[in-house]
């Protein structure tokens, strides 16, 4: 993923409580639904004993916007019910990158 900097990346950090109670479903709503939202430019996820997950953004406008969506306000309300034992939520402004890819 090659994006325009600088950009702004949302790192969502979390530990998850036992058991599904819907989670996986509604994190493929979450996700299709932020692909929808002016300002998205990508999502990255990684889950262990630790779950990161990473959406990309233009401005601090189309974050905030995210947040105050409706439907995404009601998945963190239930986040906080019945998924995550622990979270964090880091908003950083990425203004340089670079990566290795082995060739084949």
């Amino acid at each position: 993923m090659n994006l325009q900097k600088p950009y702004y990346a949302v790192i969502f950090t979390n530990t998850r409580t036992q058991g599904d109670h819907g989670y996986g479903e509604m994190a493929k709503e979450m996700e299709e639904l932020a692909r929808q939202q002016p300002g998205y430019l990508g999502f990255e996820s990684a889950r262990d004993e630790l779950g990161i997950s990473i959406s990309y953004w233009e401005s601090l406008e189309a974050i905030s916007q995210w947040k105050a969506n409706l439907d995404h306000s009601f998945a963190q309300k239930r986040g906080i019910e019945q998924w995550y034992s622990w979270y964090k939520v880091r908003v950083c402004l990425v203004e340089r990158e670079y990566e290795f890819v082995k060739e084949k």
